[in-house]
C-alpha cells in the first residue's frame, strides 16, 4: 500500500515592521521647489528684521572709538554698559510718563469696548446699527484731522498740555477699535447662552460680569496687545497733547537722537531706542499665545 503524502502549504512569513514601505506608500521627503521658496522667504523676511536689531545691540555695547573704526556687524571687542546707563538717564521719565499713560489709556478703551460690544451683540438698543456704523468709521479717520479740533476743545476746557488731556485722546481714538472686537468676538458666542441667563434672572450688569466677561479673557488679551502697543509707540498725539511735564518715552527718544549739539552718540541712541521699544516686545513674546488663541476665537469674524 502506497504512503500518501500530503503537502502541506507553507506558512507565510510574519511581516517585519523593520521592511521598508512600498515606494508608492513611502512619504516623499525630498523638498519641492515650493517647499525651497517658502524657507528662503522665510529666511529672508527673518534676516531683514533681525539683521538691524543685531546691529542695534552690538553697537550699543560698544565705545564710541570702535564705532567710528567702522566694522558695523563685527562684536564689540570691549563690551561696556556706560551707553545702557547714559540712555536710561535721559530717557527714565518718559518711561515713567508712557507707563502713566498707557495703563489707563488701555484699562478705560478695553472696558468700555466689552460694555459697548455686548450692548451691540446681545441687547441690541434702538438705533445699535446706527451707532455701531458711526463707531466704525470713527476708526478708519485719520488722526491727524482730529488734532486740532481736539486741541480747540481742550484748551478751552483748560485740560491741554495735562495728563487728563492724553489719556482722553487714546481712550477717544481707541473706543472704535475696541467696540469692533468686542461686538465681533461677542457675535460668535451662542445666543442660548445669553437666553439661559435672561431666563435665569440676570440683568445686564449681572450677565455682563458673570457670564460674558470670564469668558473674553482671549479677546481681552488680543485687545490689551493692541492697545498698549498703539499707546506706547504713538508719537504725534504725546507731542501734541501730553505737555512737557507728561511728555512720554518716544517724544525724549526723539529729542535725545535728534540733538544738534555735540557729537552724536550713537551707542547711546541704540540703547534708549532698546529700551523705548523693549515693553511692546516683551508684551508679545509673553501673551503671543494668547493673541493667536483670541484671533482664531473670533477677533476677526463678522
Amino acid at each position: 500500500m502506497s504512503q500518501t503524502t500530503l503537502d502541506v502549504a507553507a506558512p507565510a512569513p510574519a511581516m517585519s515592521f523593520d521592511a521598508p514601505l512600498a515606494p508608492a506608500a513611502r512619504r516623499k521627503r525630498r523638498l519641492s521647489a515650493a517647499r525651497i521658496g517658502v524657507y528662503a522667504f522665510l529666511f529672508s523676511a527673518a534676516l531683514y528684521f533681525l539683521l538691524p536689531l543685531y546691529v542695534m545691540v552690538i553697537t550699543s555695547f560698544k565705545s564710541m572709538d570702535e564705532i567710528r573704526s567702522g566694522n558695523v556687524f563685527a562684536l564689540p571687542l570691549f563690551a561696556t554698559s556706560e551707553p545702557w546707563r547714559s540712555a536710561w538717564n535721559q530717557v527714565s521719565g518718559g518711561f515713567w510718563n508712557s507707563v502713566a499713560i498707557t495703563v489707563p489709556s488701555t484699562i478705560i478703551p478695553i472696558l468700555l469696548g466689552a460694555i459697548n460690544g455686548y450692548a451691540l451683540s446681545f441687547w441690541k438698543p434702538r438705533g445699535a446699527n446706527v451707532l455701531f456704523g458711526v463707531l466704525l468709521a470713527g476708526a478708519f479717520i485719520p488722526v491727524q484731522v482730529m488734532i486740532y479740533p481736539l486741541v480747540w476743545m481742550m484748551a478751552r476746557a483748560g485740560v491741554f498740555g495735562s495728563l487728563p488731556a492724553i489719556v482722553l485722546v487714546h481712550v477717544i481714538f481707541g473706543m472704535p477699535i475696541m467696540t469692533l472686537l468686542f461686538r465681533n468676538y461677542y457675535a460668535s458666542v451662542p445666543h442660548e447662552l445669553f437666553q439661559a441667563a435672561r431666563i435665569d434672572g440676570g440683568g445686564f450688569w449681572r450677565i455682563f460680569l458673570q457670564v460674558m466677561l470670564p469668558m473674553s479673557l482671549p479677546i481681552i488679551v488680543v485687545a490689551a496687545i493692541m492697545q498698549v502697543t498703539g499707546v506706547w509707540n504713538d508719537y504725534i498725539l504725546g507731542l501734541v497733547f501730553a505737555g512737557r511735564d507728561n511728555a512720554p518715552m518716544t517724544v525724549q527718544l526723539n529729542n535725545v537722537i535728534n540733538t544738534t549739539t555735540g557729537t552724536r552718540l550713537y551707542n547711546v541712541n541704540m540703547a534708549a531706542t532698546i529700551l523705548t521699544a523693549a515693553v511692546p516686545l516683551a508684551i508679545y513674546f509673553i501673551s503671543g499665545r494668547w493673541f493667536v488663541r483670541g484671533i482664531a476665537a473670533g477677533a476677526v469674524k463678522g
